[in-house]
């Protein structure tokens, strides 16, 4: 049986989840802070236990927005271990994985704070994307959220977005389970803005 691995780090938090999607599924959410580029490489290399590697099928990891650094470091691991295990990678935005954890019957609108004036925004519906995840101004996306035309739910998420990792995985599968096989070298992280 193959496992899928999730990996989460687009905030201050580092979320892994791992399944085989026939009953043995577990994640776990560490609160690191600045230590989460220091500690992610001990964590990943324990968490997989008692699985190995090889019985991985495929790895998911969010691709933000988020912390630029943080980020980076989540996709670059992801990127290195589906290269050296020569299996599928899939980049999941971290708004989806925010809007799948609320799995309601309205459409779900996300907003991330970025910097001063900015969010990163998008809308959901199911597995269906409304909006594209995007940078806005507040005013902008006060404007967009109010001349939407069909119900919504408002998440305003801020913290504890590892927890999300479960959802990440998730979408993932789904995509597994249509056939999609994404190569890891198109799996690039979403900044919304330049790092600099």
């Amino acid at each position: 049986m193959k496992y899928g691995l999730a990996i989460h780090t687009t905030s201050s938090e580092l979320g892994l989840a791992l399944s085989n999607f026939k009953g043995d599924s577990r994640s776990y959410v560490w609160a690191l802070g600045r230590n989460l580029s220091t500690h992610l490489h001990y964590h990943l290399a324990e968490y997989i236990k008692p699985q190995t590697w090889t019985d991985l099928g495929f790895i998911a990891v969010a691709k933000g927005p988020g912390s630029f650094t943080s980020t980076r470091i989540g996709v670059v691991t992801a990127r290195t271990i589906a290269q050296q295990l020569d299996i599928p990678l899939f980049a999941i935005s971290s708004l989806e994985a925010i809007a799948q954890a609320e799995k309601g019957m309205k459409a779900i609108a996300v907003q991330i704070p970025a910097q001063t004036n900015l969010v990163y925004t998008a809308i959901y519906s199911g597995a269906t994307t409304l909006l594209p995840d995007s940078l806005m101004t507040v005013e902008a996306w006060a404007n967009t959220l109010e001349t939407w035309q069909t119900p919504y739910q408002l998440i305003k998420a801020e913290d504890g977005l590892g927890a999300t990792v479960i959802s990440v995985l998730e979408i993932a599968n789904l995509e597994w389970l249509k056939g999609e096989r994404p190569h890891w070298i198109d799996a690039l992280p979403f900044y919304g803005q330049s790092p600099v």
